[in-house]
């Protein structure tokens, strides 16, 4: 049987190529922090407190539009249920952990390591847990550190970034190499379509608002599809 350290390597070597995702990322988080008015401490400890880019660019918007913080909250939550799902998925395979290894699976959880994680589960049932969480731990481990050490750099940089880099391509990117690949039956086309479309129809809406119409929508249209999928079969 392979040590777990074996594993914990895969998902460290699997995962580093994100690093060069995250890093400039980071950075237009830090940058943006920045020129909002926080300090290099404080748009760090956002980055290790919160630990989730969309959720977090959205609260910076939020916080700039000053917006009620009850409204940052809940978009924030919302913009983040993607990782409900997430934790769904990754609890028949490191549900039986100790307590306190789960809460730091869920606070570590990225994209990224989701998604190496999951398609490694699947490809490779066999695995015992303490292989399946040294896997999940070198594929999420340094990619975070480079987030909130990428935050401190850009909020150290501020206004110093000429424009011409461009850092902020560095998410969509990320995003769409990570889910492009995932969809892979009709009800997922479908629901991610809808969902971009209309978090376009509704870009006015305030306060982020429609981003999260446009994501119940297209969860329900593509859960209405799968039923519909699994009734003909």
């Amino acid at each position: 049987m392979r040590s777990a350290r074996h594993d914990f390597w895969k998902g460290f070597w699997g995962a580093l190529p994100f690093c060069f995702i995250v890093g400039p990322y980071g950075m237009v988080f830090g940058v943006l922090a920045a020129e909002s008015g926080l300090d290099v401490l404080t748009a760090i400890a956002f980055s290790v407190a919160v630990i989730a880019g969309a959720a977090q660019f959205t609260a910076l918007s939020l916080m700039q539009d000053q917006a009620p913080t009850v409204i940052i909250i809940i978009v924030g939550l919302a913009v983040n249920l993607r990782m409900a799902l997430y934790s769904a998925t990754l609890a028949p395979h490191l549900g039986a952990a100790p307590f306190w290894t789960r809460a730091l699976v869920a606070y570590s959880t990225l994209d990224h390591s989701f998604a190496l994680a999951d398609a490694k589960y699947q490809a490779d049932p066999a695995m015992t847990l303490s292989q399946k969480l040294a896997f999940f731990f070198g594929a999420t481990g340094f990619v975070g550190v480079i987030w909130i050490v990428g935050t401190g750099l850009g909020a150290w940089l501020g206004t110093r970034i000429p424009d011409w880099l461009a850092l902020d391509f560095a998410m969509p990117i990320a995003f769409i190499a990570l889910v492009a690949p995932a969809l892979r039956t009709v009800p997922q086309v479908a629901a991610a379509l809808t969902a971009a479309v209309l978090s376009l129809v509704f870009a006015a809406v305030p306060y982020g608002l429609g981003l999260i119409m446009a994501a119940f929508v297209a969860l329900l249209l593509g859960g209405e599809l799968e039923r519909r999928k699994q009734t003909t079969l």
